[in-house]
């Protein structure tokens, strides 16, 4: 924002600032669709981001003069049209569920072509947001504030639970699709990349799509039924999934390690996390009882509603209210109403922690393994590493289980 003294000069050298629409679009020789106007509204300006489904620019939509984001489907990947039908899902759903914390659809839709392709070229403009995704807040200061905590859960609860009540399952959830955007010293969630959702409510008309030879969701998020390919996971696998991106945000890592898809999700299925209290010592005691329910393998033993779990992570804290409150609220207000860290420090003693040095213990005499995968580690990697070399009788035993677990998901996700 410009002060009125200073709103035709940039405020740092004083050069003289022109409208958006008087400055020429710049071209990019790696790119001819940088400068191209897609379907005469959208004007590509420049490449913002790019993953495994398409390529993102920062556009301008000229019958509106605002800021946008395009996304454009990858050549290669738009020749299956399944591809096409998750990017068709991920517009719609985003549309039908019109939400504050939901990123904004504006326009899905494909044209003849574009420069440098032939064929047809397929497009989702979303509002444009200035910030960076959770992943990567992640990945630089490892560690959250409480406050922030509480924050970003009460709001990704405020998303999530209208859409579960409409019949949608997000199966994707990781901090890789949750946005943050900085509003002064707080921040504010934007849930992105609906492609993957799975209707409970006949929202399909019965075209399931088929996820053979595709990936559902990152193994580090998966809840255990995700994991086996339950063909009736239900929202609360979502829940699971927001469970295990608290955990990141308080301890710093994942919360089920390892260096192969197949042997996180072994870990999921077979093993307890280590109590966030033992892997960070700084947290009150009394967060452990409300992660570890919300790593519990049935769905029905853990919370019900990522409300729920966010409720019971504010009081936990020491808040009082709840979470619809505690998402407006500033992170400073919600700072001044939780109790001193250090007079919540976690005890040295107790049944987690018992329990997670005996964990611990066992560990440390296995046969020394590869390093695990790093915190912040979107998950592809290991997604495409399925089978592993073992060092020692216990790896084999979870490659095979896990193998088991995989034919047996493929299996079921094909006759659906």
């Amino acid at each position: 924002m410009y002060s009125a003294e200073a709103a035709g000069f940039c405020t740092a050298d004083g050069t003289a600032l022109r409208p958006v629409d008087a400055v020429p679009v710049s071209t990019d020789p790696d790119d001819p669709i940088v400068g191209h106007t897609i379907a005469d509204r959208f004007e590509v300006r420049r490449v913002i981001a790019e993953g495994s489904m398409g390529r993102v620019y920062e556009a301008r939509e000229l019958r509106a003069d605002r800021r946008v984001a395009v996304k454009i489907l990858h050549s290669d990947v738009a020749d299956d049209p399944v591809n096409i039908e998750r990017f068709r899902r991920e517009a719609e759903t985003s549309l039908k569920l019109d939400h504050t914390y939901i990123v904004d659809v504006i326009d899905f839709a494909s044209v003849p072509s574009v420069p440098g392709r032939s064929a047809r070229t397929w497009y989702l403009a979303m509002e444009y947001l200035d910030g960076e995704e959770l992943r990567a807040l992640l990945t630089r200061e490892k560690l959250l504030p409480l406050a922030s905590v509480v924050r970003v859960t009460s709001q990704v609860a405020l998303a999530l639970d209208p859409a579960h009540r409409a019949g949608f399952v997000h199966r994707d959830m990781k901090p890789d699709n949750i946005f943050v955007v900085r509003v002064g010293d707080d921040l504010r969630v934007k849930l992105l990349d609906f492609g993957s959702v799975k209707f409970t409510r006949g929202q399909d008309r019965g075209h399931k799509l088929t996820v053979l030879g595709t990936t559902i969701g990152s193994p580090f998020y998966m809840a255990p039924e995700q994991a086996q390919g339950d063909p009736d996971l239900d929202h609360r696998a979502d829940v699971w999934a927001i469970n295990a991106i608290v955990y990141e945000m308080l301890v710093g890592r994942v919360p089920f390690k390892g260096t192969n898809g197949p042997q996180i999700l072994f870990r999921i299925l077979s093993d307890e996390p280590e109590p966030p209290t033992f892997a960070n010592e700084k947290l009150p005691a009394s967060l452990d009882d409300v992660l570890m329910k919300g790593f519990r393998k049935k769905p029905s033993e853990r919370f019900q509603t990522v409300g729920e779990l966010a409720d019971a992570l504010g009081r936990a804290l020491g808040l009082s209210g709840d979470h619809a409150e505690w998402a407006l609220a500033s992170t400073a207000a919600l700072t001044e109403r939780l109790p001193s860290a250090g007079a919540m420090r976690a005890p040295t003693s107790g049944p987690h922690r018992a329990a997670s040095e005996q964990k611990a213990n066992a560990r440390a005499a296995e046969p020394e393994r590869a390093p695990a995968a790093p915190s912040g580690g979107d998950g592809a990697d290991v997604e495409a590493s399925v089978f592993v070399k073992p060092t020692g009788a216990a790896p084999y035993v979870a490659v095979a289980a896990v193998a088991l677990l995989l034919i047996g998901a493929v299996v079921a996700l094909t006759l659906r």
